[in-house]
């Protein structure tokens, strides 16, 4: 077992003999508030890009703490990425590799939350699960049944009942933290408190306070948007296009409702907006009526339909952002009035990367690096500020917290602990290179099941199932990833050096599918 107690500051100072003075007492452990959403992308996070949105509540963990600038996740797919965290475990190892055909999460395994209970913490999850089983190892969850609603949502409480609360999604989220905080914990405890947003993800329904924002604003287009494809068969395959009214429902993902108007997914839309109240829906309909009115009266087509279609996604995502940092916000005012700033580590990332267009897309699941990439930033009281370059991965979240906890890490987990970075030290045998696998296929957006190796300048895929067909990236001179140059005589040692970091990976973290699957000469 690995074990490092370090972070139990101070220790015991010993006691002079027959001097009367007790023993100093170990200081506190430290505090865990850990905010995850869903699909929130760093092109989009105004830390990391300023081009889109300004997120000056995020930003300002970043200002006070570190933000990592190559943080990656496993396996891009919600409920996948939440059990990689959950686990430490890469998705083959934790047994939830996809949201469709797997069975639910196996909540009797072993999850951080569950260790630090106990190393005498309490625990406590609000929001978004998404893993199909309850929530175990926790002394307090109320979560959202699947994805949630941003209206109005249901709660799933331990009693086993299901309560539907009045209001917006993120608010309430943010409201149940925060009375947790204040009126619920134990406060002779440390905590370790989840919050899991719906936001950011689809079909990106802002509160009414904010149907009006960036109306004024087109976006450019960014400069893959009308990506071709060419080498990349598995790109040309997906059906995540915002071009495609099939793949981006003007009614269900651009709230482009009409009577007598319907789409393939428009009673799903329908069904969203039926959970609004009366003031609620009146709200919703004055702002999108006429626009919709306008979209069919228009009936753009061709590029100008598909441009069109990107600034109404953008304006939807980023007007649903808004809530989201300025409840991020809330919470970060409220362990300063409450003191416990001085002593909470703030974690705040996203389950994965999300496509603002580049591509031509939505969505995320490929190895690509908006999808693959996800912001982290961290403030760790008496810990470094500034950029941390170390390729660090969603597995990586639980020793972290359990060394910080100074629990054991069990040996079966495959991440790493941050808190060598997170206090300013980087150690010579940091990993080199990243391993990913994505298995949902076939399934919604239709992104073939693939699987890689990242490097700081590299990367190598495989895509496989119904297809078979390797993709070589130089990130550096290519970094929007459109030139496949792989089986280039020139990249041969290249190629054959990250065939060889494939499989080391492949066997570090026993994926043997993956492994058994390799076709390439001789690097097993």
């Amino acid at each position: 077992m690995r074990t490092d107690r370090f972070l139990l500051l101070g220790g015991l100072a010993a006691a002079a003999a027959g001097c009367g003075r007790s023993e100093k007492a170990p200081e506190r452990p430290m505090n865990i508030l850990y905010i995850m959403t869903d699909d929130h992308t760093a092109q989009t996070m105004s830390c990391y890009d300023g081009r889109y949105a300004s997120t000056p509540h995020l930003d300002r963990i970043a200002a006070e703490g570190v933000r990592f600038t190559n943080s990656f996740v496993a396996n891009s797919l919600s409920g996948p990425s939440r059990a990689c965290m959950l686990t430490g475990k890469h998705s083959h190892k934790n047994g939830y590799t996809d949201n469709t055909s797997c069975a639910p999460f196996d909540a009797a395994q072993t999850t951080f939350p569950k260790l630090l209970q106990r190393a005498g913490y309490e625990t406590a999850v609000v929001g978004k699960w998404h893993l199909g089983s309850l929530p175990t190892g926790f002394d307090h969850w109320e979560v959202v049944p699947g994805q949630g609603d941003y209206y109005n949502p249901d709660f799933i409480r331990p009693t086993g009942d299901t309560v539907r609360c009045e209001g917006y999604l993120t608010d309430i989220v943010t409201d149940k933290s925060i009375a947790w905080l204040r009126e619920r914990r134990d406060p002779a405890k440390p905590f370790c408190l989840l919050v899991h947003h719906k936001a950011q993800h689809r079909i990106w329904m802002a509160d009414t306070c904010h149907l009006a924002l960036y109306e004024d604003r087109d976006f450019p287009l960014p400069e893959t948007f009308f990506d071709d494809y060419a080498g990349r068969p598995a790109a040309a395959a997906q059906e995540m296009s915002i071009a495609s009214d099939h793949d981006m429902d003007p009614v269900y993902d651009l709230k482009m409702w009409y009577p007598g108007v319907e789409s393939r997914l428009s009673r799903s839309y329908e069904g969203m907006i039926g959970r609004m109240n009366p003031e609620q829906r009146a709200a919703w309909d004055r702002f999108y009526g006429p626009l919709a009115e306008e979209f069919y009266r228009t009936n753009p087509q061709g590029r100008e339909r598909a441009q069109w279609k990107f600034n109404r996604y953008m304006r939807d995502y980023l007007k649903t952002l808004r809530s989201l940092d300025d409840n991020v916000g809330r919470l970060l005012d409220y362990l300063d009035e409450s003191g416990l700033a001085e002593n909470t580590l703030v974690v705040y990332t996203s389950d994965q990367g999300f496509y603002m267009g580049e591509h031509g897309w939505f969505d995320k699941r490929f190895m690509y690096e908006e999808s693959m990439r996800t912001p982290l930033v961290v403030r760790m009281p008496g810990g470094v500020r500034g950029d941390i370059d170390a390729l660090v991965q969603n597995i990586d979240y639980a020793p972290t917290f359990l060394e910080l906890a100074g629990a054991e890490v069990p040996d079966a987990m495959q991440g790493v602990s941050l808190l060598p970075l997170l206090r300013g030290e980087r150690p010579a045998d940091w990993r080199r290179s990243l391993y990913y696998h994505f298995y949902e296929y076939p399934a919604e957006h239709m992104v073939k099941r693939h699987y890689g190796v990242r490097t700081d300048r590299w990367k190598l895929i495989r895509f496989y199932d119904d297809i078979d067909h390797w993709e070589l990236y130089d990130l550096q001179e290519d970094p929007h990833e459109l030139r496949n140059l792989y089986g280039r005589p020139e990249y041969a040692a290249r190629q054959r050096e990250l065939e060889e970091e494939l499989v080391r990976l492949q066997r570090l973290y026993d994926d043997r599918t993956g492994l058994a699957m390799n076709r390439f000469g001789g690097a097993e």
